[in-house]
């Protein structure tokens, strides 16, 4: 009588397995904290994630991880931790390439359009700090077809309060917009029909009295805000904490 074999848990995609990067990284499974950091980066230089690019990879991967269990939602590599990520575009020969790199390690280098425009203020290259407006933004991009949840709300609003510092959320402004499309979405059956994270996230910035560089303690009061709101006592995957405690990250570098 044959016995039964165990199941083998999925081995993880590794850094090694996607980008050309040798040592300590190239062994490390891709989680989705450097998915998110990356994607941040991308977003603030570029005003969008790039399709097919780097953080793109990091965050097909690290679906992969966490569907199969082998990484939490919350997990970060240490090399992203403690050395970060950078975002830096040099002219070569009238050519703009792009060298993004995870850890100090070059994960992507790529040519872009002439006519694609990038704000050259927010390199990540050179420090310059990534806003709370632009990280509510970010969130348009990697979860913009979210319909908008209590969850979300309790996220966008603590952002907006510690982006204007009035310490209340303004009438008209984007943390009372988010309310009444949850509102609305309660009340909508199809989630087709409902109002998305993009529909109240796309040009954050814009509806913004004020606005300020992500600190650490911006992103635990978003974290915090965003989880109490949830039934599961989670984050939202690619969601308004997840892309904020990125982006305090790359702050922090």
């Amino acid at each position: 009588m044959s016995q039964e074999q165990p199941q083998r848990s999925p081995e993880p995609v590794k850094y090694g397995d996607v980008f050309n990067v040798s040592g300590q990284l190239a062994s490390q499974p891709i989680s989705p904290q450097d998915a998110a950091t990356l994607q941040a980066a991308e977003t603030a230089v570029y005003g969008q994630i790039i399709k097919g690019g780097p953080a793109a990879v990091l965050q097909s991967a690290a679906d992969f991880n966490e569907r199969s269990g082998v990484v939490g939602h919350d997990d970060i590599t240490g090399a992203v931790r403690d050395r970060g990520v950078t975002v830096a575009e040099a002219n070569i020969g009238g050519y703009r390439v792009v060298t993004e790199a995870v850890g100090g390690q070059v994960v992507g280098q790529y040519g872009l359009p002439v006519d694609m425009q990038i704000d050259q203020s927010k390199s990540t290259s050179v420090g310059d700090a990534v806003t709370i407006g632009e990280a509510l933004e970010a969130t348009a991009l990697s979860a913009g077809n979210k319909p908008v949840d209590k969850s979300d709300v309790a996220a966008i609003q603590a952002a907006e309060v510690r982006a204007t510092g009035l310490g209340h959320i303004v009438p008209g402004g984007v943390g009372a917009e988010a309310q009444s499309t949850a509102a609305y979405n309660m009340q909508t059956t199809r989630d087709e029909d409902k109002t998305t994270l993009a529909d109240v996230l796309t040009d954050a910035s814009e509806k913004l009295v004020g606005d300020k560089p992500v600190t650490r303690e911006d992103a635990e009061g978003v974290i915090h805000a965003e989880v109490r709101n949830k039934d599961d006592l989670s984050t939202n995957p690619g969601g308004v904490a997840a892309v904020v405690a990125a982006a305090a990250r790359l702050n922090q570098k």
